[in-house]
């Protein structure tokens, strides 16, 4: 299906062809900037709501600020596909997301416009502070600007980059993009203070003051040492009624406007163009705008996938069989039954309780689950806080997001020996959303930290069965569960739960010549491996090993024992993961064999299906068979050549 771009449009290549524009038509620009992104991801699917909400502050910053010299950071990077329609992707924009097309995020190899690679929250206002300061060592008259949600502003990192942004005399500009939603709806008293902003009288009055003390900002001999004072007056006032979190911190603070009125916009940016040093424009949007339905639902179109543009109906699947659920989802109900048979369940987020499920325990035992913001950092330290009261909690946080927390999970759970449970969802690949979300490394940086447990099921009842045991009082340790993002294999998945001895793996099938060792959801891949080997002849074994930490060493010493040629299967790097420990195991035990480590390559993983990228990564289930032939070629050649004879 070809999409056509609007008549001004079709004709922007770059910024540059954006400011042959007058700026009443910059209205029309907008309408069909907007109406291009819904086109386009109705049909090819990606993230929808966030971009357009930003539509015309994407038209604006590109209208006034000399891009890419003048430099834009846009914070996750959700909500620059308008950046990237203006800077010359429009006409290959249908690639996004896709295997070997453009990135879903700004991503710094594929425009010179992508000024920084963004995939995590929160990063903005550093990265710009960063490029300022670069610029004010240089010599150069380059601006800066960070574009950053209210939901991205609860994380640490923004306020830690604020604090020195203010301090810094540095020529920084941050557009805090409000609209009340991350992906769900914010939470915190962030929110509560920014919406307190946005409905204040006293702060719309100080906004009309300061642009009248400054007669329209005539910067240069125009602007009188009176007008100054004036200002110096405004501005104290301001800060003393209201005591602004912004001006606390020394950044002068303007807004809230209203981000959907393209000419204020313009008027605006124009003039605090001109203001040197740290400032912040608070201005008011509605995530979803101009597409109604994702005005009225912004978390379910935040990325609906494909859908109707006209009826709005999102285009599912249609199976004649039940289908498994989604690993999430198990997650989700299972940690209600638990919580319902034990009063001291728990459960956190760091503003995924959609995406973890978290919201169904949300929802029923209000206040025994907690989304705590884009904290991930404080997520887990929140949780070894409730740990040494004798609550049990389940941490739930993405496994990409979890990098974020390295040091608290080292310095506030495992040195104490607290038993929080990690529920890594989206380890593994994760498709479409690329190496920024790519749940690579957890097991690595996981393992080499004492105390931990860490476990990954191979369908949904041993996950179910993982989150019993974590939960016993028997269980003293952290204890980490990861599994992928999408569908388990278990249509009937809702069975009892077991307890399992920790650190022990199981054995799937017996063999000879070849034993294939695997870790979570890969397994699965592994048997439809063995399935197509059996039917040459080939007779591998299969072991699922359930645990990386500790490793089951007994069922290793019969395999070690048996096989001389072994396949390890992971959905983590190949550098210092399962198949690492497995290695070590053997030189540990001076043991001697062929081994072949498959999982994630030393190397960045661009973005994709995931059936492409398993196959790319070499653990799909045809690669596995591929992968065993190899190693089992002298076996098949003699199978032929009896054959023949």
């Amino acid at each position: 299906m070809e999409i056509t771009p609007g008549a001004l449009l079709k004709n922007i290549e770059s910024p540059k062809d954006l400011k042959k524009l007058d700026k009443a038509q910059l209205h029309q620009v907008c309408d069909e900037l907007r109406q291009y992104i819904i086109d386009v991801v109705s049909v090819h699917g990606g993230h929808f709501a966030a971009s357009l909400g930003v539509v015309e502050l994407t038209v604006a910053l590109h209208y006034i600020y000399n891009t890419p010299y003048d430099q834009l950071v846009w914070d996750v990077g959700h909500q620059a596909y308008g950046h990237k329609i203006l800077t010359g992707r429009r006409d290959n924009f249908d690639t996004n997301r896709k295997y070997k097309g453009l990135s879903g995020f700004p991503k710094r190899a594929e425009s010179e416009y992508d000024t920084f690679g963004v995939g995590h929250s929160s990063t903005s206002i550093s990265a710009a502070l960063g490029m300022a300061l670069a610029a004010k060592y240089k010599g150069e008259d380059r601006k800066s600007v960070a574009i950053i949600g209210d939901g991205s502003m609860t994380a640490g990192l923004a306020f830690e980059a604020m604090n020195h942004a203010g301090v810094s005399d540095s020529d920084v500009l941050i557009i805090l993009n409000d609209n009340c939603m991350s992906i769900d709806p914010n939470v915190g008293a962030l929110k509560e203070y920014l919406t307190d902003i946005s409905v204040s009288r006293t702060y719309n009055k100080f906004k009309e003051d300061i642009w009248k003390a400054l007669g329209k900002l005539p910067i240069g001999k125009s602007f009188t040492r009176a007008m100054a004072s004036k200002l110096a007056d405004s501005l104290k006032g301001m800060v003393n009624k209201s005591s602004n979190l912004f001006e606390s911190l020394k950044i002068r603070y303007f807004g809230p406007i209203d981000g959907h009125n393209i000419t204020n916009l313009v008027d605006t940016l124009t003039e605090l163009r001109k203001i040197p040093g740290p400032k912040i424009l608070h201005i008011i949007t509605t995530k979803g705008k101009g597409y109604e339905l994702a005005e009225k639902e912004q978390t379910k179109w935040h990325a609906p996938g494909l859908f109707d543009k006209i009826t709005g109906e999102i285009y599912k699947k249609k199976f004649d069989l039940p289908q498994p659920p989604k690993y999430q989802d198990v997650f989700g109900k299972t940690i209600i039954e638990l919580a319902e048979k034990n009063n001291k369940i728990m459960g956190v987020t760091p503003a995924m309780p959609s995406g973890s499920s978290l919201k169904y325990m949300m929802e029923q035992m209000p206040d025994r689950a907690f989304d705590v913001g884009i904290c991930e950092q404080h997520a887990v330290t929140l949780s070894a806080g409730m740990a040494t009261q004798g609550l049990r909690v389940y941490c739930n946080i993405y496994s990409s997001f979890m990098q974020r927390a390295f040091d608290q999970v080292v310095h506030d759970v495992a040195i104490q020996k607290l038993p929080v449970i990690f529920c890594l969802d989206r380890a593994g690949l994760v498709g479409e959303d690329g190496p920024t979300h790519h749940g690579a490394y957890d097991l690595a940086y996981f393992r080499c930290i004492p105390n931990m447990i860490i476990s990954a099921p191979m369908n949904e009842q041993e996950l179910r069965n993982m989150m019993f045991t974590a939960q016993l009082d028997k269980m003293q340790n952290p204890f980490v569960i990861r599994y992928p993002r999408g569908n388990g294999v278990m249509p009937d998945w809702q069975k009892p739960m077991q307890e399992l001895e920790i650190g022990k793996g199981r054995k799937l099938r017996d063999g000879e010549d070849l034993a294939i060792l695997s870790i979570g959801h890969p397994g699965n891949f592994a048997a439809s491996a063995v399935r197509s080997l059996q039917k040459e002849g080939l007779n591998p074994a299969h072991y699922d090993m359930r645990f990386v930490k500790p490793l089951d060493e007994e069922l290793l010493h019969e395999v070690f024992a048996k096989y001389k040629k072994i396949i390890t299967i992971e959905d983590g790097t190949v550098k210092g993961g399962f198949g690492s420990a497995v290695l070590e195991f053997m030189a540990e035990n001076n043991y001697t064999a062929e081994v072949e480590i498959l999982g994630i390559p030393d190397h960045i993983i661009e973005h994709g299906t995931l059936k492409e990228l398993y196959a790319e990564c070499k653990f799909d289930a045809d690669s596995i068979a591929e992968t065993a032939r190899k190693m089992l070629q002298e076996k098949i050649k003699v199978k032929t050549t009896s054959l023949i004879n």
